[in-house]
């Protein structure tokens, strides 16, 4: 307001640009906010895919253990058997 004073001039000839520019900052407030929002949630979206990734990568080894066990007594029930 000083400045306004300094200058001189009707008060709604600066109103009107007050207002504009307490509706920006509005703005921004809001986009900061929504951002802000988004950031935590894609960090939540990340933890939970990093948790999803690491149950995928224990089945995968899990079948493959399990695979390689079968063969492997398979190859012993094998060469146990007397000849006949």
């Amino acid at each position: 307001m000083s400045a306004r004073r300094a200058v001189g001039g009707s008060r709604y000839l600066y109103d009107s640009f007050d207002v504009a520019q307490a509706r920006l900052d509005a703005s921004e407030r809001v986009a900061e906010e929504r951002h802000s929002a988004i950031d935590a949630r894609l960090a939540r979206i990340e933890a939970a895919l990093e948790r999803v990734e690491r149950r995928l990568w224990l089945a995968v080894y899990g079948v493959a253990a399990t695979v390689l066990a079968h063969g492997g007594l398979a190859l012993l029930g094998t060469g146990a058997l007397p000849a006949q």
